[in-house]
């Protein structure tokens, strides 16, 4: 135990953010570089070591919190470092995009502010890069045995890895132009820089591990031909298909999925573009969808320069505090302010979408919308309530539905599919065709990062076993039935 009294003597402090009329100029991470080091052990030491941490069960991974708790408390970076990868194989990417389910786990946070368990795990993988204690781990041997991994998002990466450490030879197949599916398109420069991901990247080449991209299974290579030449192939491809708008207005120019719009945004950090081809600068944009993607379309659209920004949520505003129906230790659904929120714009909750208006060119002008309430349980119009906006970019951040099933991936793979429309795999996360596995949201449907990870790490286990006939030496198995106190 770290502090057996540090919970009673310090109170919950988190990073610093720099200011938002400063960090909207930019599209380096919100928070002041090393703001966490001066307080991140005595923040370490409100961990209480319960005798039940029910934290392990919040997280997805199972991370040994209490243990690096204890080490970061005493400063002791490399051995908390170890504790903290034995569980996560990316804690950078964890540590700035996780939501954190492991704090709405902590015991402590029954009765008073959860330990910064978020806050600890960055500030432990940061201090392990700058000291070199990330390194890559090359297999001892190899087994002869080839593995294909489609997609490169942190389910594809994290089985990748640890397959190319059990001593397969890995093949990562990624689409895109550069490796890291979402975190590397999907995620803002502002949530996380991509030096994280190309530092990992580099570790895994050094480890073995090849990549391909530019390369999409299903249309570049037939997956029936892929699944011959590889022993096995684990489908981490992801949950791409987003969910539509189907209005009168839909086809105006303006109105993009935020997937179109906010890839090209992190383009021009790469150096693909001076200005993104699709850009808020002078307008007044609309994100239609209250979660992670739509706040990232509002910071977004703040640092691209908007006239303005409004999100536009169909559901009602969730309470500041835990509801009574989600208690202690489930993941709350609660009102949350960004960063993006931080920077200004508006949020309105409980409307829906009824049509776009446009000029004359074609061009999205106006969005029309109504409120809505629950009636018996159906979301209904409340009369005279509709009015229109105005808005020259929309951007439709209302999640995804299911794996991209128009590639011919599925197809000519010849996978099924579960009532969901999700890849359906068994508990060791096989699928009906022989040698061919799933992980991450092609097979859960849209998630957290922190569930990609753990399946990406259990996919490779089954693929292990698979391959050697034999129990697999790799760690952590977890099932599809199982479910954390979060989901």
């Amino acid at each position: 135990m770290a502090d057996p009294k540090g919970f009673l003597t310090t109170g919950r402090e988190t990073a610093t953010s720099r200011p938002p009329a400063e960090r909207v100029k930019d599209w380096n991470e919100v928070y002041v570089p090393g703001s966490l080091l001066p307080i991140i052990s005595k923040q370490a030491s409100r961990c209480m070591d319960c005798g039940i941490p029910f934290c392990h069960n919040g997280c997805p991974l199972g991370n040994l919190i209490p243990e690096w708790n204890d080490y970061a408390y005493r400063e002791d970076w490399t051995a908390a470092s170890e504790r903290l990868h034995a569980t996560n194989n990316f804690p950078e990417f964890t540590g700035r995009l996780c939501p954190a389910p492991c704090e709405s786990a902590c015991v402590l946070g029954i009765n008073q502010p959860a330990v910064t368990i978020k806050n600890v795990e960055v500030t432990i993988i940061d201090k392990a890069w700058e000291a070199g204690d990330v390194t890559p781990q090359p297999p001892q041997r190899h087994s002869g045995k080839t593995v294909a991994v489609i997609g490169s998002g942190p389910a594809g990466l994290a089985a990748a890895q640890q397959l190319t450490r059990a001593g397969h030879t890995v093949a990562v197949y990624e689409r895109a132009d550069r490796i890291g599916g979402l975190l590397r398109y999907g995620i803002p420069e502002f949530k996380m820089e991509k030096r994280h991901i190309n530092r990992r990247i580099e570790q895994m080449r050094a480890e073995g591990t090849k990549f391909r991209t530019g390369v999409e299974i299903g249309r570049d290579i037939d997956a029936a031909k892929l699944r011959k030449r590889y022993d096995a192939v684990v489908i981490a491809a992801g949950a791409t298909t987003a969910r539509d708008l189907p209005v009168p207005g839909r086809e105006l120019n303006g109105v993009h999925q935020a997937m179109e719009y906010l890839p090209l945004s992190n383009k021009v950090q790469e150096g693909d573009y001076i200005t993104a081809p699709i850009t808020a600068e002078g307008k007044h944009v609309v994100v239609i969808g209250g979660g992670d993607t739509g706040a990232d379309c509002v910071g977004t659209a703040h640092r691209q320069g908007a006239a303005s920004v409004t999100q536009l949520e169909i559901m009602p505003r969730p309470s500041d505090t835990r509801p009574g129906h989600q208690p202690w230790p489930t993941f709350p659904m609660t009102y949350k302010v960004t960063s993006a929120h931080e920077e200004g714009g508006e949020r309105v909750y409980s409307v829906s979408t009824t049509h776009f208006e446009g000029d004359e060119d074609g061009n999205v002008q106006w969005l029309h919308l109504v409120e809505v309430e629950f009636i018996d349980g159906k979301l209904t119009p409340k009369p005279g309530t509709e009015r229109k906006i105005p808005a020259q970019l929309v951007t439709l951040a209302m999640g995804f539905t299911g794996t991209d099933q128009e590639n011919g991936l599925v197809r000519q793979f010849g996978v099924d599919l579960d009532a969901r429309g999700n890849i359906a795999r068994d508990a060791d996360y096989a699928t009906n065709v022989d040698g061919v596995f799933v992980a991450g949201d092609a097979g859960r449907g849209q998630s957290l990062i922190v569930w990609a990870i753990a399946e990406g790490r259990a996919a490779a286990r089954g693929v292990d076993r698979y391959l050697t006939g034999a129990p697999s030496a790799l760690p952590y198995p977890v099932r599809p039935t199982d479910r954390a106190l979060t989901v």
